[in-house]
C-alpha cells in the first residue's frame, strides 16, 4: 500500500484498522457481540503487514483492560474492546484508571447494543465514561468511528486520560468505504517511571488525583477540537435539533427526506461527554426549543443545565428504551416540528420462529438429559448459546456472566436454613464462561458448603461470538500453540470432589451420571458434584470433522405424538400437519442420531441400504 487507499469495510474492521494505524501496540479484548469482530479482523490485518503488534483474547474484560493498561503506563498506545455489559466487568480498572490517568494513549472500546438484539441489557456506555469521568466519542458511521480512533488517542495523550469509543450495534456491523493508510509501525522506546503518588496511590493521594482528573476535565471540555459542529450551515430559526451517534445518522436522513435538512439547524456531538459548556449555553440563547435525539440514555441532555428549552427523553419527546431507528425518529421530528403525523406503515405479518439450538447441538442433548434426570430441578444458567435451553424447560434464570453457580448456591441456602428438603439444583455454564465468570463463585461454593449439580457445557469454543479459542484449546487469537487449560484441573484445584466428564450425546449415560452427581451432592458428605459435557460446537469445521454421522429416518411408528419435535425441539425434526407425523429435514440434520434415543416409540432409526 502506497499512500491512501479506499476499502469496503465493516464498522469494527474500520476500527481495527484505525488501531493499527495510530500505533497501537498492544490489544486486547473479550468476545461479545456487536464488538467481536474488531479483535479478529485486527489479527488478519496484522498478518497481512506482518506487524508485531501484541493481540489477545484476555480471560475476562477486566484483565483485558488491565493488561493493555500497563502498556500505556510504559508510554505505548493500548487498546481494550468489548461489547457494554463487559464494560460492567471491567469497571473497577475504569474508575480507578481516570484517577492515576495514562502516559501512551489509550482507548476503551465500548459496543453498546440499543435494542437490545444480543444482550441482557441496552446499557449506555456513555453514561460510565461520565461516572468515570473520562470523555467519551460517539461515532454515527463505520468511516467516523475509524477517524476518531486516532482523535481519540491524541486526546488520551495530550490529557493523560483513557477515552472511550462508543460505536453500536448499527455501527459496528453496517459496512462502508473508508480510506485507510499504511499501519504505523510505533519506535517508542518503553520506559516505566516510578510515581508511587500516582501509580500505587493511597486514599489521600487519590483525593489529590481526583482534583486533578476534574482540572482536566474543564480543560478538556473547553476543547475547541470538541465542539458540536453545524451540518447545515446557514440554516436559521427558533428550532434546532442536537443529535450523536447513529441517532444522528437517522436524524439527518429523515430531514433530507422530508425537505427539512435546509431548514432545521442540526448539529453533530462527536463528544458527548464532557460536552462544551459554551455551546450549550449558546444554544440556550440562540433557540427557543432544542430537541436532542441520542441512544440509549439522556447523557447530552443532562448536561443542558437549565432543560425547560431541551426536550428529549428526560421530557418524554424520544422514546426512553428501544433503538431510534428512521420510523421512529420520524414521528418524534413531525411531533417535535409540529407537522402532520403519519400513520404506522402496516407491518407484513410474519410467522416468527423462536430461536432455537442448532440442528445437532451438544447442548441440546445435555439440556434433554438434565431434565430427565432431575425433572422437577431448579435450573439456573448463564450467558451463552445455551441460554436457549430456556426452550427445552431446562433454564430458569439468567443474570450475567458466572451468576449461575452464585444463584444456585443462593437458592440452597435459602433454603437449607428452614431445615426442610432443599429442592434439587442443576446449573449449567458454557466453558468459556466458567473461565471468565465461573471460578470464584464455584471456589465460594465448595468453602460455603453448598449442594448443587454444576454441568459445563464445553463445547471446545466461544461459539456464541464466532468461535474464539478457549483457555483449554490449547490455541492462540492467530492460531498458533498455547498452552492449554484443563477444566477438570481447574475444577479439582477449586476444591470440588465430584468430578466426571462424559459426552452428552450418549443419552443413558449422561442422564445416569446427572443422576449419580445428584446423589453425590446430597450425600451426607456430600457438596457440589460437578459434571463435564464435553463434545465439540458442530459449526465449528473440526467439530463436524470429529462428529458421527449418520443417516436418520422416521418409520411407521411414527404416531405423531410430537414429543421429539416439542421436547427435544431439534430444527431437523419437522412435523407435517397433513400427515400427522415427523420428517427428518435432511438438509439441516447432522445425523448426530441423538433423537433416536429421544423418540419414545422407536420410530427413528438409522437409514441402511435395505430401508
Amino acid at each position: 500500500m502506497s499512500g491512501l487507499e479506499q476499502r469496503i469495510l465493516m464498522g469494527n474492521e474500520a476500527i481495527a484498522w484505525g488501531l493499527l494505524e495510530s500505533g497501537c501496540t498492544v490489544i486486547t479484548s473479550y468476545p461479545g457481540t456487536p464488538a467481536s469482530e474488531i479483535l479478529g479482523s485486527l489479527v488478519r490485518f496484522r498478518h497481512e503487514w506482518d506487524s508485531a503488534v501484541h493481540a489477545e483474547w484476555s480471560i475476562n474484560e477486566k484483565v483485558a483492560y488491565e493488561v493493555a493498561l500497563a502498556n500505556s503506563y510504559l508510554g505505548a498506545r493500548s487498546a481494550v474492546s468489548m461489547k457494554q455489559v463487559g464494560l460492567n466487568v471491567a469497571a473497577d480498572p475504569l474508575m480507578s484508571s481516570a484517577y492515576t490517568g495514562v502516559k501512551g494513549g489509550f482507548l476503551v472500546i465500548s459496543a453498546d447494543d440499543p435494542g437490545p438484539h444480543s444482550s441482557q441489557t441496552e446499557q449506555d456506555s456513555r453514561f460510565m465514561a461520565m461516572s468515570a469521568k473520562i470523555p467519551v466519542f460517539d461515532p454515527a458511521s463505520p468511516r467516523q468511528a475509524k477517524d476518531m480512533v486516532g482523535h481519540a488517542l491524541n486526546l488520551s495523550e495530550q490529557f493523560e486520560l483513557p477515552v472511550m469509543l462508543r460505536p453500536t450495534t448499527r455501527i459496528c456491523h453496517a459496512r462502508q468505504d473508508v480510506r485507510i493508510s499504511k499501519p504505523k509501525v510505533s519506535k517508542r522506546k518503553l520506559e516505566f517511571h516510578r510515581e508511587p503518588g500516582r501509580w500505587a496511590a493511597t486514599p489521600k493521594f487519590r483525593y489529590l488525583l481526583h482534583l486533578q482528573l476534574n482540572e482536566k476535565l474543564k480543560h478538556l471540555a473547553s476543547n475547541p477540537d470538541l465542539y458540536p459542529q453545524l451540518l447545515n450551515a446557514g440554516v436559521d430559526g427558533d428550532t434546532c435539533v442536537v443529535a450523536s451517534g447513529v441517532a444522528l445518522a437517522n436524524t439527518r436522513e429523515v430531514l433530507e427526506d422530508l425537505g427539512l435538512f435546509e431548514r432545521v439547524p442540526l448539529y453533530q456531538v462527536t463528544v458527548p461527554y464532557p460536552l462544551n459548556p459554551d455551546f450549550a449555553s449558546q444554544l440556550l440563547e440562540n433557540f427557543r426549543r432544542i430537541l436532542v435525539v441520542e441512544e440509549t440514555y439522556p447523557v447530552t441532555e443532562l448536561q443542558f443545565r437549565q432543560r425547560d428549552r431541551v426536550f428529549g427523553r428526560l421530557s418524554g419527546e424520544v422514546p426512553d428504551a428501544g433503538e431510534l431507528d428512521p420510523e421512529r425518529i420520524e414521528v418524534l421530528l413531525r411531533e417535535f416540528l409540529r407537522l402532520p403525523s403519519i400513520r404506522p406503515r402496516p407491518q407484513p405479518e410474519v410467522k416468527e420462529k423462536r430461536p432455537t439450538l442448532c440442528a445437532g447441538c451438544p447442548h441440546r442433548a445435555a439440556f434433554f438429559a438434565i431434565k430427565r434426570a432431575l425433572p422437577k430441578a431448579i435450573f439456573p444458567s448463564d450467558i451463552g448459546c445455551y441460554t436457549l435451553g430456556l426452550n427445552l424447560a431446562a433454564v430458569d434464570t439468567v443474570l450475567c456472566m458466572g451468576a449461575g453457580i452464585s444463584m444456585a448456591a443462593g437458592f440452597y441456602h435459602a433454603h437449607n436454613r428452614t431445615g426442610e428438603e432443599t429442592p434439587r439444583l442443576a446449573v449449567t455454564i458454557g466453558d468459556s464462561t466458567f473461565f471468565h465468570a465461573g471460578i470464584p463463585p464455584l471456589i465460594n461454593a465448595v468453602i460455603h458448603k453448598a449442594r448443587f449439580v454444576l454441568v459445563i457445557l464445553d463445547n471446545s469454543t466461544t461459539a456464541m461470538t464466532g468461535y474464539q479459542p478457549t483457555p483449554q484449546t490449547g490455541r492462540d487469537v492467530d492460531g498458533s500453540p498455547a498452552p492449554a487449560i484443563s477444566i477438570q484441573d481447574m475444577v479439582k484445584a477449586c476444591g470440588v470432589r465430584f468430578v466426571r466428564e462424559a459426552d452428552p450425546y450418549e443419552l443413558k449415560e449422561f442422564s445416569a451420571l446427572i443422576r449419580e452427581a445428584d446423589a453425590f451432592s446430597r450425600a451426607a458428605d456430600g457438596g457440589v458434584a460437578v459434571v463435564i459435557a464435553r463434545h465439540p460446537c458442530l459449526m465449528d469445521r473440526s467439530g463436524r470433522e470429529a462428529s458421527p454421522r449418520q443417516q436418520l429416518r422416521t418409520n411407521e411408528r411414527c404416531k405423531g405424538c410430537r414429543y421429539c419435535a416439542d421436547h427435544f425441539e431439534c430444527p431437523a425434526l419437522v412435523y407435517s400437519e397433513d400427515e400427522d407425523r415427523v420428517h427428518i429435514d435432511s438438509t439441516s440434520c447432522v445425523g448426530c442420531g441423538v433423537c433416536a434415543e429421544v423418540c419414545p416409540t422407536g420410530a427413528i432409526e438409522e437409514q441402511t441400504e435395505e430401508t
